[in-house]
């Protein structure tokens, strides 16, 4: 936005100083002549017909208020540049740092020393901005990154397979297409993912009253021919715990914590327990899994985009695409909540969504 150039600040409180020091001195010259000058005599003999009269005084007077005048405005001009200098410093300092995120790098920070005021709070609040802002980049140019190498991975096996099918025309044409088939189901689910991610970092959806414990009970009906086909028992434990957000969303919450817990269980005889409660104004559901010890240093990184279990890469009919948690997690913030994960000491993960509850 293009601007015409005008006074600037430090100049404009320059002004200010000088024009108020001249203004205290014209009052105080005011009140001198009020309250002091007016009660002597204007005579030839002055008071008692010793002291000088009024003309004599106003002519000895009013050149040493005008040479004070003439100082006090110069002062206030030279004190007043001096001090808004010194007052306008930390904001000088802001604004190079804010050119500088504007221009791309957003790793400078301001980090002002001194007692805490206005412009520290300032720096303090900018400087928190920008380690946000950079935090977000950063997770969005890797989300990118990893997104676009899911993404060309069921394109160039598609690109594969066509190749190998143009040079030996004798091969299985149903074969190729089953494999096709599979790939672009895959390459589907994860552009679906995709945009679920997207839609549910956005925040736009309509909200309405949710019960939980039917949300649960409907994510375990469907995914209960899987449980059966691994061997894992579920369960659905609980009662009532109602929020206010997206319905389709929070099946979709409640089904991939689910499936994942019957995914990364035991190979056979584990158990998934989902449990649903409401605790003092907040609608808990709570997903509990056997499996395999989780390290603890693994933890906070489960609900980063494509990271699955253990390893990047999974094979396997229910491989997914490593967006599952990362789903999970931005629909919770979707919807104001928390999501917490502890992994148990006997193996498998504990998995704690905590929402607003509703009246």
């Amino acid at each position: 936005m293009t601007r015409r150039p005008g006074l600037s600040v430090r100049l404009k409180l320059t002004l200010s100083y000088a024009g108020f020091l001249a203004v205290a001195g014209a009052l105080l010259l005011a009140v001198v002549w009020g309250f002091l000058l007016r009660y002597v005599p204007d005579n030839e003999q002055g008071l008692l017909g010793v002291s000088p009269n009024r003309y004599l005084l106003v002519r000895t007077f009013f050149p040493a208020a005008a040479v004070a005048m003439a100082f006090l405005l110069l002062f206030g001009l030279v004190g007043g540049w001096v001090l808004a200098g010194r007052m306008l410093a930390p904001l000088t300092r802001i604004t190079a740092a804010a050119r500088t995120a504007g221009s791309g790098s957003l790793s400078h920070r301001i980090r002002m020393e001194g007692r805490r005021d206005e412009f520290r709070e300032l720096a303090d609040t900018f400087d928190t901005m920008l380690e946000q802002i950079e935090s977000h980049v950063t997770e969005q140019q890797r989300f990118a990154a990893n997104a676009s190498h899911e993404l060309r991975t069921p394109l160039a096996i598609s690109q594969t397979l066509l190749d190998v099918a143009r040079r030996d025309p004798t091969r299985d044409r149903e074969e190729l297409l089953v494999r096709l088939q599979a790939v672009n189901t895959r390459a589907i689910d994860l552009t679906e993912a995709l945009l679920l991610l997207s839609r549910s970092d956005r925040g736009t959806f309509t909200r309405e009253d949710v019960d939980l414990s039917l949300v649960a009970e409907e994510a375990a009906e469907t995914l209960l021919p899987l449980a059966e086909q691994r061997g894992t028992t579920l369960d659905v434990t609980g009662g009532a715990a109602r929020t206010r957000g997206s319905a389709e969303l929070l099946l979709r919450m409640v089904t991939n914590l689910v499936q994942n817990a019957i995914v990364h269980n035991l190979p056979a005889g584990g158990t998934v327990t989902v449990h649903t409660e409401e605790q003092g104004g907040t609608s808990v559901v709570r997903v509990e899994n056997t499996g395999r010890p989780v390290p603890p240093e693994l933890v906070p990184t489960l609900t980063e985009p494509f990271r699955r279990g253990t390893e990047r890469v999974r094979t396997g009919e229910h491989a997914g695409v490593g967006l599952g948690l990362a789903i999970v997690n931005g629909i919770v913030r979707a919807h104001d909540g928390t999501l917490d994960l502890e992994p148990r000491p006997a193996g498998g993960l504990l998995v704690t969504v905590r929402l607003p509850g509703t009246p």
